[in-house]
């Protein structure tokens, strides 16, 4: 389920892509969702941690979730191949004196000692982590019994949602958008670790956070120009996708929307 997305696309494309986000940073920080509170509750309790637990986060963006890990107490090394993402996650972290933030890729960063990890956490983010290392390098950089925590988001789209969510797929088919509309958050399964997961670890625990955001019309059309979606489709069609949706709220008078999303969270522990 992790690399669900990217399984469809070839090295090249998905290399690409997970660079991109870099260029957007402050729209990724205003407009990305984050997961619920709970979740990261819920983290912390099913993997084991308290405050002074040690844990390695892979691809903190602009620290999304760093803060809330961060502010329940861990001590977090994160790993973040943007520069401007971490830059950005450098400064919203500031203040927690616990939290480092390295600018490398996971697959290329090197710690700078041996004590094993507590937990190392990806959200939103293992799918983009090369297959050869995705599970490997976590379960040996993880002490015994350490936990490995995937979580993240999915878009949804509830049967009573604003007729705007349903209008706009229209928008999607038109520029050859790949994917399939959003389902009913009902219809999203909790997230287990792939086969290819389970050498290194034992899944403990799957839950689920169906959640909503309201985005101003503006805020909406930023985050879809920050999605890999959006990106694959290449520079003129991206540019024709986000003036079609453009066009559709200039005639709605640029209403602010209520988004669905469901969260998830799988922990597996390093056998």
């Amino acid at each position: 389920m992790t690399d669900a997305w990217t399984a469809g696309l070839s090295q090249e494309v998905a290399a690409r892509l997970r660079t991109g986000f870099d260029a957007d940073a402050e729209a990724y920080q205003r407009t990305r969702p984050v997961c619920p509170p709970e979740m990261f509750d819920d983290l912390m309790r099913l993997a084991g941690l308290a405050p002074g637990s040690r844990v390695l986060e892979i691809g903190c963006g602009t620290g999304q979730a760093t803060v809330p890990l961060a502010e329940r107490g861990l001590a977090v090394t994160a790993v973040e191949l943007g520069a401007s993402l971490a830059a950005l996650a450098r400064v919203r972290t500031a203040r927690f004196p616990a939290v480092a933030v390295t600018t490398s890729t996971f697959e290329d960063w090197q710690t700078e000692d041996d004590r094993p990890w507590d937990a190392v956490v990806a959200v939103n983010s293992l799918h983009w982590v090369e297959q050869r290392v995705r599970y490997a390098r976590p379960a040996a950089l993880l002490r015994p019994g350490g936990a490995l925590a995937v979580a993240g988001c999915s878009w949804a789209r509830p049967s009573k949602a604003e007729p705007f969510w349903t209008d706009v797929q229209e928008d999607y088919l038109a520029v050859g958008f790949r994917g399939s509309p959003p389902p009913p958050p009902e219809r999203i399964p909790p997230l287990h670790l792939p086969p290819e997961a389970l050498d290194y670890f034992t899944e403990n625990w799957s839950r689920r956070y169906p959640f909503q955001l309201t985005y101003s019309a503006a805020d909406y059309l930023a985050q879809l120009s920050t999605q890999s979606g959006t990106k694959e489709l290449g520079p003129a069609r991206a540019g024709e996708f986000l003036a079609r949706v453009r066009r559709r709220l200039d005639r709605l008078g640029w209403p602010d929307l209520t988004a669905t999303f469901a969260g998830y969270l799988a922990i597996g522990i390093r056998r």
